[in-house]
């Protein structure tokens, strides 16, 4: 059969009313595949349904034929099924524009009423919230990329949880870390200017080249970015969010809004503050440095050795998250770091009520998510009972740790809202048990809407109101034989046999005349009629009406829902951090400001718990002045490696606001923690394993500083040995010897010749 899979200018005009609605949808989409609903079933047409056909494996069909006098292609799948097919489509890249019947097709009459349709929202990797998608315990990142002659800004959103931010990046270096960030946050979808080519240095995520989107330029005007926020934020200034100054950063939040405004098409409730991330308040790790501490994934791209995996014994989805982003962006502010290190040690003295604490916190639901949700309008039944028993755990939460005195402690305790306002109304609207769909229905309670139970009761108690009625109307006229039945035809009457049609009632209406008598309709029997035939439609319409109503109500109090998962998210990791330290023999570390790094009796916290022998501690001293520069030899398998990583990941987690692995350890503030252990390469995009070597080498030397720390491993091995020699004799010698930037560094190698250093710099 001859296709025709594009649509052309004569299609519109010569088209069904129908075929233009969906012309007209696909014409304002151009860029997605459009889910066009017909009853009970989304169409695609066009080359929307080759290509659906194709990825989703459906029969593809034809629909009459266009201009040309060719078949439209055709493929179609069932509305309640649209979630899991859409789901597929955009996980292989592709965008997705919903076009729902707006007014209800029982409602048209004739051609003239033709069911109105428009696009609800457009799905794209970036905005895909359905839980069934979504890795619990990561965020999923919708990234915009903003650049002016000042420098980069960027913009994140978690679309499934609201999480708003910003930040800016100026002079030299600043594309790379702009690259660093994406590979580091692993946006699933990154905006940018059409104007603007950003898209080129981004790099590879997962082997999988970025999703890229882009939009108008205009969305990034500065004027038009700042209205957006504005009216989001419901704010006058965006002083108080930190954005002031930072123009470029502001632009990329503003095409961000956008963006989701224009493709998700409700009210953002969720989405209501923005937080500018400095990058002074941060330890900066490279992606580089991630992958060679194996922070989140182990060497071989798997999570069950990694550092994560090992200290992670948060109990929700919202505090693994949570520790994540703390390891993504350590902090560096040391009132901070000790405001961390106070709780994590009040709660392992703790032991009855920090297992008391997570006991409570399990039965816990992803608010976060749930209440964004219900802000998208993409929330059931059943997700509005999961936010109601979570917050029926504030209270015992608070109870239970009133008497802890660590400030963070208490300041996420003064955050916790139990919203009784939005508990008690999802109490009393739902059923305890309700489907997971609206459109299962029989989820609202009974003695909750007198009209609902009105309803419900003429579609329950049908038949015995019909014998009532029967009963009544034979006492009021007298006639013993009277019936009153029901067919499809006529529906409700009163039958009399021709015996009895003397005393028929004057409000008796004579409808039909059969062989046996005559059948007639009251007024009250019209009315009940009228009740019962559509009370089923008319069930399900309040019982929609009314959850609109009350997701409306809980999304109003989004941010309220959102402090306290916020609070509930930080307790769960301090409990979480305080059972590992407590489970592993983790000691608390002493963070200063100055810049001796001194550990004593140090453990790599994965492979001591992984190694089938005894793992051995280590000592490390290091600093600004004596011993700034360390040179380890030793044989393969010695344990070089290791102890270069555990000094880091040490030093890692005690900015995190972790206890570490020692049995005691002093850690100054670090701004940076550079690694460079192993050999790796990465031939796809050509880089040979000495290439990877020296840019990475080259970029600790360029962006290392007095207040960093640095562990390099086995550097010049790539090349010839005196080649290699060279280099590694170079490297070190910079690193000691440099007066704008002398980082605290960990250098280990097989070539002894580079003890020779001692005997010629101090």
């Amino acid at each position: 059969m001859l296709f025709s899979p594009k649509v052309s200018s004569t299609d519109h005009a010569s088209a069904t009313p129908v075929m233009r609605q969906y012309l007209d949808a696909k014409r304002e989409h151009k860029d997605a595949i459009v889910f066009f609903r017909m009853g009970d079933f989304y169409e695609m047409f066009y080359e929307d349904a080759l290509t659906a056909s194709r990825v989703l494996e459906l029969t593809l069909t034809s629909r009459s034929k266009d201009a040309t006098g060719s078949p439209i292609p055709m493929c179609g799948i069932p509305a309640h099924a649209g979630d899991g097919y859409l789901s597929r489509l955009v996980k292989r890249g592709f965008r997705v524009a919903v076009c729902e019947q707006i007014n209800d097709p029982t409602q048209v009459k004739g051609t003239k009423g033709l069911v109105h349709r428009e696009v609800v929202r457009v799905v794209t990797p970036g905005t895909l919230t359905d839980a069934a998608d979504l890795d619990a315990k990561q965020p999923a990142f919708l990234m915009a990329l903003a650049w002016n002659e000042k420098g980069y800004g960027a913009a994140l959103v978690d679309l499934s949880t609201g999480e708003f931010t910003a930040a800016e990046y100026a002079g030299p270096g600043s594309g790379q870390v702009i690259a660093d960030e994406v590979e580091v946050l692993r946006p699933r979808e990154v905006i940018v200017s059409v104007d603007v080519d950003l898209s080129a240095g981004l790099p590879e995520v997962n082997g999988a080249q970025l999703r890229i989107t882009k939009v108008d330029g205009w969305a990034f005007g500065l004027d038009h970015a700042k209205k957006l926020l504005h009216e989001q934020l419901h704010a006058a200034s965006l002083d108080g969010f930190g954005m002031e100054g930072h123009p470029v950063a502001t632009m990329a939040a503003g095409a961000l809004l956008h963006y989701l405004q224009d493709t998700q098409k409700v009210n953002l409730e969720h989405v209501r503050t923005i937080v500018y991330r400095s990058r002074a308040e941060h330890v900066f790790l490279d992606p580089a440095t991630f992958s060679h501490l194996e922070v989140f994934e182990s060497a071989d791209g798997g999570s069950t050795t990694a550092l994560l995996t090992e200290i992670d014994r948060t109990v929700t989805p919202m505090g693994a998250r949570q520790l994540r982003a703390w390891l993504q962006r350590p902090s560096n502010v040391l009132e901070r770091v000790q405001d961390r290190l106070d709780a994590v040690e009040e709660l392992a003295f703790r032991n009855t009520e920090r297992a008391k604490l997570q006991e409570l916190l399990k039965g816990v639901h992803d608010l976060e998510r749930l209440v964004a949700r219900v802000a998208l309008r993409r929330a059931g039944p059943r997700d509005l009972v999961g936010l109601k028993r979570s917050l029926t755990m504030v209270p015992r939460a608070r109870a239970l740790l009133s008497d802890l005195q660590a400030p963070l402690i208490r300041s996420r305790l003064a955050q916790l809202d139990d919203v009784a306002d939005i508990r008690e109304a999802v109490e009393s609207t739902l059923i305890d048990d309700p489907p997971e769909l609206v459109r299962d229905g029989g989820f609202i309670r009974d003695g909750h809407d007198a009209e609902l139970d009105g309803l419900r009761s003429i579609s329950r108690n049908a038949k015995q109101h019909i014998a009532e009625m029967e009963t009544v109307e034979r006492e009021r006229t007298g006639i013993a034989t009277l019936k009153v039945r029901y067919n499809r035809v006529f529906g409700y009457y009163i039958e009399v046999s021709k015996s009895k049609l003397h005393a028929v009632p004057d409000d008796y209406q004579r409808r039909q005349t059969v062989a046996s008598g005559e059948r007639f309709v009251t007024p009250a029997l019209k009315e009940y009629e009228e009740k019962a035939l559509g009370a089923d439609d008319r069930i399900m319409e309040r019982e929609q009406a009314l959850f609109e109503g009350l997701s409306q109500q809980v999304a109003i109090e989004a941010p309220r829902i959102q402090d306290t998962a916020a609070a509930l998210a930080g307790l769960d990791v301090l409990s979480g951090l305080a059972e590992t330290a407590t489970l592993l023999n983790y000691t608390k570390p002493q963070m200063h400001d100055g810049d001796e790094l001194h550990i004593v009796d140090g453990r790599h916290p994965v492979v001591e718990q992984h190694c089938p022998d005894r793992f051995v501690p280590n000592d490390t001293l290091l600093n600004g002045t004596s011993q700034q520069v360390v040179i380890l030899t030793g044989p393969n398998m010695g344990g070089k490696s290791t102890y270069l990583r555990q000094v880091a990941v040490i030093t890692l987690l005690a900015h995190v606001g972790s206890f570490v692995p020692a049995k005691r350890a002093k850690i100054p503030i670090a701004d940076r923690i550079f690694a460079r252990v192993g050999a790796s390469d990465n031939i796809a995009r050509g880089q040979s394993t000495f290439m990877l070597e020296m840019q990475e080498t080259a970029k600790i030397l360029h962006m290392a500083t007095s207040r960093s720390l640095v562990i390099l491993d086995e550097i010049g091995r790539g090349t010839a040995t005196f080649d290699g020699l060279s280099i590694a004799w170079a490297v070190a010698e910079h690193l000691a010897t440099n007066p704008q930037a002398r980082p605290k560094t960990l250098f280990a190698t097989h070539y002894h010749e580079l003890t020779d250093l001692a005997d010629s710099v101090p």
